[in-house]
């Protein structure tokens, strides 16, 4: 992911940005873990403690629908998700690590909470990158990660997380900019996993496993989309580690892990990403890093 990036410093500096607890971990645990590895001075800032977030275990289901119960909950989920990955955390808007985030998890478009004054994806675009630029004031990456234009699987959270990073990074000037990345799938990967999937998750539990004509997500893309990979099985350990803590959000198999809703994905060791212009947030040609 660093190549052809100009270090500002003497150890190079990524800052990782979503929208929930969890996402860090589903997302980018291969990169954040890989380049934690190597030393490198990885954080992660988080938009919202996810207060919207379904439980999946039966004696922590009393959270679910408690806003403040479950962030709460879930802000010592991903603390210790990134310890088990090596990053250091944010919260956007929060003046210190046990203060309340500013914005709050906006849950799907169309549900209550859509409406609620401090939802994340209804806050103006301005105060939201006003937020991350100045994380990024504090940091000073060399490179910037968020979600594809169209937020992955197009939660309001996530396509907010783009416009706000975008819009914060585009707001630096040209010659302080770090390298703007997106997560894209490869089309190619996506049919692996989706065989693999098949002949390895358990066909008697409650598992859902796509077939090959299902539809995919937007962030799965033609394979030339993709101008940068992070491959390391070595990484998955600790992501592994990082999605137990996880434990209202994901259940954890063997190579593979599922949501609430019951869809696997697979523990590939593999993460794809593209450089995306700033201005205009489409993958950028290669060679502008």
């Amino acid at each position: 992911m660093l190549d052809g990036v100009a270090v500002r410093g003497a150890t190079p500096t990524l800052l990782f940005v979503h929208a929930h607890p969890d996402d860090e971990t589903l997302t980018t645990g291969v990169a954040v873990a890989h380049h934690a590895a190597r030393g490198h001075d990885v954080h992660v800032l988080t938009c919202t403690l996810g207060e919207e977030g379904e439980v999946i275990p039966p004696a922590l289901a009393h959270l679910e629908g408690d806003g403040p119960a479950l962030a709460a909950h879930r802000r010592g989920e991903l603390a210790r998700a990134l310890a088990a990955l090596g990053a250091t955390g944010h919260l956007l808007g929060a003046a210190g690590p046990e203060d309340e985030p500013a914005f709050r998890d906006s849950g799907m478009a169309g549900t209550p909470a859509a409406e609620h004054p401090r939802a994340f994806a209804g806050r103006p675009l301005e105060d939201a990158a006003a937020a991350v630029g100045r994380v990024l004031a504090a940091v000073r990456p060399d490179v910037v990660v968020t979600y594809d234009a169209g937020g992955g699987y197009g939660h309001p959270d996530h396509v907010r997380t783009h416009e706000a990073t975008r819009a914060a990074v585009a707001a630096l000037p040209a010659g302080e900019r770090p390298v703007l990345y997106g997560t894209l799938t490869p089309l190619t990967w996506a049919l692996e996993d989706r065989e693999w999937l098949a002949a390895h998750v358990p066909a008697d539990g409650p598992w859902v496993v796509p077939d090959q004509g299902s539809p995919y997500t937007a962030g799965v893309v033609p394979d030339d989309v993709v101008g940068r990979a992070v491959v390391d099985p070595d990484a998955v350990p600790a992501q592994v580690e990082a999605l137990r803590a996880h434990d209202t959000q994901v259940v954890s198999g063997d190579g593979w892990f599922a949501l609430s809703n019951h869809h696997v994905f697979r523990l590939a060791g593999r993460e794809g990403y593209a450089v995306l212009d700033p201005g205009s947030g489409r993958p950028a040609p290669e060679g502008a890093a």
